[in-house]
């Protein structure tokens, strides 16, 4: 099992920044990629960005140049840096672990989520 805790969300102004951090205890056996979902009440949760053990990365088209996503092996850890926020931004962002290529709801291990509120 792997359980998994997010921090670094927060209330932040358009054109702002934050930095998402995503720490993993337990067995790292399986996990071969780490992800950031995020979302909002009533609709679906949202792929925002992965990245791979291997070096695959993705990210949503909506957050491509504003948003990286890097991993640190050694501390089991996945971050999210977010820059030049925007309203749309708004959400609950959750981490996901797992094998690249399986992740998602229903998939992998999820953290309990971090809020993050862009104002206008």
């Amino acid at each position: 099992q792997v359980q998994l805790v997010e921090s670094g969300g927060g209330l932040v102004q358009a054109g702002g920044s934050l930095m998402l951090s995503c720490v993993a205890s337990g067995s790292m056996f399986e996990v071969t990629a780490m992800a950031w979902y995020r979302q909002v009440p009533g609709k679906q949760r949202e792929l925002v960005a992965a990245l791979s053990t291997g070096g695959n990365i993705y990210y949503a088209d909506s957050v491509k140049g504003r948003f990286a996503i890097s991993r640190d092996i050694d501390k089991k850890a996945a971050y999210l840096q977010m820059n030049s926020l925007k309203p749309d931004d708004t959400a609950t962002y959750y981490c996901n672990a797992g094998r690249w290529g399986q992740l998602g709801p229903g998939s992998g291990f999820w953290g309990q989520g971090t809020q993050v509120t862009v104002s206008s």
